[in-house]
This record gives C-alpha cells, sequence and structure tokens, in this order.
C-alpha cells in the first residue's frame, strides 16, 4: 500500500486556553511516534491550505463568516464554552481542509492507495451552521462532497470511531442517500446525539456503546451495525473520522479500547475497501486527548494503512 500523511506546522499555532484537552501536544505525541523505523517508507507532504470556497461544500456563506468574525487578532476568543480560536486558527483549520482536500485528490488520481490527515482543530461536531465541540468547519463532509464534485464519486461512506457521536456530520449528511454515516460512539455522552433511532434517510448508522465498554463489545457492534452497512452499501470511496478518544486512557470518557482495537477496525474497513472503492481510503484525525493513548493508536492506525 501507498500512503500518505498530510501535515503543516500551522496546526502546532491553533492555541487554546492552558489546560484544554484539545491543544497542540497532540500533534506533537503523533510525531514522535512517527519517527520509529517502521514509518520510515510513509511519504510526509505539508497539507496544502485551502481557499474559503471549499468551506462551502458543506456549510453556507454565514457560517463562514460568522467563523471569521471570531478570529482575534491577539490572544484567544471563543465561539462557546470550549470551542477557542486564536489569530493563526482561520489558517490552522483551511489548511486542515486543504490536507483532507489533497487527500481525496491523492487516492482518487492513484498517487497513493490511502492517506492520513494530522490536522487540528478536528471537524466532526461543526454542524452546517454552527462551530462547536473543539470544531470549526466539518473536514470530513467537505472531504466527501469534494469527491462527489470532483472525482464523480456515488456514494460515499463515512465512519466515525471518535467516542463523541459525530453530530456535525450526522447533521449535514442527514436526508442525502448518497453519504452513508456510520458511528461508534459513547452515550450518554458530549454532544448527546447518536441514539440507534436516529436514521436519517435511511443512511445513518448510529452504534453507541455503554460506558465501560471494552474491546470485545465494541468490535461486535463495529461488525454487526457498522461493516454490515458499508458492506451492503457498497462505497465507492470510504472516509474515516479517526478519533481516539475511545482508548482506555483517555481523560474524556470512559469506553476501554486499546491501540489493537484501531488496527482492527482500520483492517476490517480495509478489506471493505478494497471489494468496491479501489482501496479508496482517507483518514481524518479527529479526537484523542491522553497522549500516549493518542500517539500508540494513530501510530497503529497508520501503519495499517501502510501494510494493508
Amino acid at each position: 500500500m501507498t500512503t500518505i500523511l498530510y501535515e503543516n506546522p500551522i496546526f502546532l499555532e491553533h492555541k487554546v486556553p492552558e489546560g484544554h484537552p484539545e491543544r497542540p501536544d497532540r500533534l506533537k505525541a503523533l510525531n514522535l511516534a512517527l519517527e520509529h523505523e517502521n514509518f520510515q517508507r510513509l511519504t510526509r507532504l505539508e497539507a496544502p491550505q485551502a481557499n474559503e470556497d471549499y468551506v462551502l461544500l458543506a456549510h453556507p456563506e454565514e457560517h463562514l463568516r460568522a467563523v471569521m468574525s471570531v478570529i482575534p487578532e491577539d490572544g484567544i476568543n471563543s465561539f462557546e464554552a470550549d470551542t477557542h480560536a486564536s489569530p493563526a486558527s482561520l489558517q490552522a483549520a483551511l489548511t486542515g481542509i486543504g490536507g483532507a482536500v489533497a487527500a481525496v485528490d491523492a487516492v482518487f488520481s492513484r498517487k497513493a492507495d490511502n492517506a492520513f490527515v494530522a490536522s487540528r482543530p478536528p471537524g466532526h461536531h461543526a454542524e452546517k451552521n454552527k462551530a462547536m465541540g473543539f470544531c470549526f468547519f466539518n473536514n470530513v463532509a467537505i472531504a466527501a462532497r469534494h469527491a462527489q464534485q470532483k472525482h464523480g464519486a456515488e456514494r460515499v461512506a463515512i465512519v466515525d470511531w471518535d467516542v463523541h457521536h459525530g453530530n456535525g456530520t450526522q447533521d449535514i449528511f442527514w436526508d442525502d442517500p448518497s453519504v452513508l454515516f456510520c458511528s461508534t460512539h459513547q452515550m450518554p455522552l458530549y454532544p448527546g446525539t447518536g441514539a440507534k433511532h436516529e436514521t436519517g434517510a435511511g443512511n445513518i448508522v448510529n452504534a453507541p456503546l455503554s460506558p465501560d465498554t471494552g474491546s470485545d463489545h465494541f468490535r461486535e457492534a463495529f461488525t454487526s451495525r457498522v461493516l454490515f452497512a458499508v458492506s451492503d452499501f457498497k462505497p465507492d470511496f470510504i472516509l474515516i473520522s479517526a478519533g481516539f478518544d475511545a482508548h482506555h486512557r483517555d481523560p474524556l470518557a470512559q469506553i476501554n479500547l486499546v491501540a489493537e482495537d484501531f488496527d482492527w477496525a482500520t483492517a476490517r474497513l480495509m478489506e471493505l475497501a478494497d471489494r468496491t472503492a479501489g482501496n479508496r481510503v482517507v483518514s481524518l484525525l479527529e479526537g484523542g486527548y491522553d497522549l500516549q493513548g493518542l500517539a500508540e493508536s494513530a501510530a497503529m492506525h497508520i501503519l495499517r494503512l501502510m501494510r494493508g
């Protein structure tokens, strides 16, 4: 497998208040893990900054302007209690979109089989008209729309295994049967969405997990609900919202996964991608707030993308 990792120093310049879990150290920890010899053949490219028009693939212009209005000239400003912006935050967010778009282009042009975008701020909580949950713009939704509009993807599957439900992605694709959205997540937990009965146009599949769920229950739910739905959907492209905060060390939730679970889930999705999607998989970093848990889990996820 040929794997590209997209990164950019600007992601470290998105500043948050002291003690905030979504901090630059997250990417620093991942970079340390990627120094291992296992990653010597990993292609690492600088993510480009997208222009503002790409935001409009998933959000109205009013949302873009609202985000821009919160970006401060200095210091830190806030959208809400947990979602903050610093002077470089808009550039970081647009570069996260740029990395996602470049990753989509790479897999559809056969420059790579798959790609991982190590960006921040994350995106899956951003609804059509609302920045929330550390997220400004919904990177995975923009990537899906770009795949459809530029590359003619007809059936895009988005799999979200972040421990917090991807309410923003669900909101954007709620009534769009061309995009399948599947999510495993702890419930009850922020943001309070993601019940099984939330099915959209039949294209939303939620697999909520109870607190203290471990590997066996996660794998059963992932197999019976997520993998079954993706296999039945027969996507021509698979996107992953790869949050690693379901790791047992993470401070923001109570799911007890280990790094090997993310390796397993990655492998299962790659098997499905091989069947219907020409191996086209793009994975975007979402959550993961314990530095060790994030680094170990994301490293195993990337290594599985490389190995197939």
